[in-house]
């Protein structure tokens, strides 16, 4: 094990024979952000100043439906904080994961409790055994990679492609 990091009861646990995992593709990060429209965020904070307020208000912004998951919190944009993905009662596509990588395990297992289409490990959350578990039961995965920046990646590849169509419609209609 490399020096520095450290292994979770889950991590110990876990044997190490399961398919291949194929995380942070550029396919899987946009398929989780064209198809994941409901997300959880697990240590949502109500804090401005935060990095995890910062992402999900942006989420909010671009049309996603967010659901604050955060025993510490009661409200977060004026809605309900849950404590747990358990005590979520709507269908949730992607677990967003803003948590110690040694609390990352509990929230992926929850993600597939709760029978969620994605997990993803927000920058610097790094569980591999975690998201090991995940790709296991089928869950679309991405880790330590920022949701705001991969989303406003896409974005602008989408806008650079339309533009481009845009001139060759004008170029082919001259």
């Amino acid at each position: 094990m490399a020096e520095g990091l450290s292994v979770s009861a889950h991590q110990a646990a876990e044997p190490q024979t399961s398919i291949p995992l194929d995380i942070n593709s550029d396919e899987t990060i946009a398929r989780i952000l064209d198809e994941c429209r409901t997300i959880a965020v697990v240590g949502l904070s109500s804090d401005p100043s935060r990095p995890s307020n910062g992402v999900a208000a942006y989420m909010k912004r671009a049309g996603y439906r967010v659901v604050a998951v955060n025993p510490n919190e009661t409200k977060v944009f004026g809605e309900k904080s849950f404590g747990s993905l358990a005590d979520v009662h709507e269908k949730i596509d992607l677990v967003d994961v803003f948590r110690r990588s040694e609390e990352a395990g509990t929230a992926v297992d929850q993600a597939i409790a709760v029978g969620a289409k994605a997990v993803w490990l927000q920058e610097g959350v790094i569980d591999y055994q975690a998201t090991q578990r995940a790709a296991n039961a089928g869950l679309l995965v991405v880790m330590d990679r920022c949701w705001l920046k991969e989303h406003a990646k896409l974005q602008r590849g989408k806008s650079e492609e339309q533009s481009a169509t845009d001139l060759a419609d004008e170029a082919h209609a001259k």
